[in-house]
């Protein structure tokens, strides 16, 4: 991982759109801090695509989308991408207005699922079962406390109120790969579900949604900012991704790791990361060729 800094200034004045993990990335103790949260409002307020996308459950994410104070973003990707929050007249009127949408977040919300009713009902009975089945093999591990909003996948505390030690996680990934569930590792949660969802395809599959592009072949005007274990299929294939500082507690655990790392942890560093990408936006002449390049 490079330093932050050494993120070439003719590559961040092209970025036009984040994407962005919440937990330990935007949040500092379960909490936006102010600073984060003023990043994202000077990403959108500058034209830019900001969309958050996490492993935490749809039902969470929803007081910050549609709630007394929601969060400047475009849509919020949950559950590693089986779901999002968008607002119902951005799909309509997305073609028409290119990438920068006059949101009104405080409309009514709609939700996109990448499986249909009843292969989620189907997979979700299963899973149920299964993760039963983890609690009673596995001593001291419960469904995580924000499973009730969960449509699509499930998780298991292991470091969010819980503190478990790795070889209990591996515990309960290997019974969850036994089932057939794909799985992942966030910083707090232990994640299976039934279908093809990570970050990735779920970022891909929100753009194409919405925009009716595909990212993969425009990523050198994208770039995702994360932390943890479920962030590296967005390392991997993202041209431009930077860690938080806190991704070094992960490092020896990953095989994909992010091209740059942020000096600050958690919200500073998104701040980071946004102040380098409107720094260099404001130091081009004549950025209005960059917001409307679609």
């Amino acid at each position: 991982m490079k330093p932050l800094a050494d993120w070439p200034v003719e590559a961040r004045r092209q970025i036009v759109g984040v994407f962005t993990d919440i937990d330990d990335t935007l949040t500092t103790d379960g909490a936006i801090t102010p600073d984060a949260l003023q990043a994202l409002t000077d990403l959108k307020s500058a034209g830019l695509v900001v969309i958050p996308i996490t492993g935490r459950p749809i039902g969470w994410c929803e007081r910050f989308m549609g709630g007394a104070t929601p969060w400047p973003v475009d849509a919020m990707v949950a559950e590693n991408g089986g779901v999002a929050f968008v607002q119902k007249h951005t799909k309509a009127s997305i073609c028409q207005i290119g990438l920068e949408p006059p949101l009104n977040l405080r409309e009514p919300l709609s939700k996109l699922y990448q499986q249909d009713a009843t292969t989620r009902a189907s997979n979700q009975a299963r899973m149920q079962k299964i993760a039963t089945r983890v609690m009673f093999e596995v001593p001291g591990v419960f469904l995580s406390r924000d499973s009730t909003g969960r449509e699509t996948d499930i998780a298991f505390d292991y470091n969010e109120c819980a503190h478990l030690p790795p070889e209990t996680v591996q515990r309960v990934l290997a019974i969850l790969q036994r089932e057939g569930l794909q799985t992942t590792v966030s910083s707090i949660h232990i994640h299976g579900c039934f279908g093809n969802f990570n970050k990735w395809l779920g970022a891909s599959w929100i753009v194409r949604e919405l925009f009716g592009r595909e990212l993969a072949h425009e990523l050198d005007r994208w770039v995702f900012v994360g932390d943890s274990g479920n962030d590296q299929a967005m390392f991997e294939h993202f041209t431009h991704s930077v860690g938080v500082a806190n991704i070094r507690r992960f490092e020896s655990q990953l095989t994909h790791l992010p091209r740059y790392i942020a000096p600050s942890e958690r919200g500073a560093g998104f701040a980071e990361v946004s102040t380098a990408i409107l720094t260099a936006r404001h130091s081009d002449r004549d950025p209005s060729h960059l917001s409307r390049h679609f």
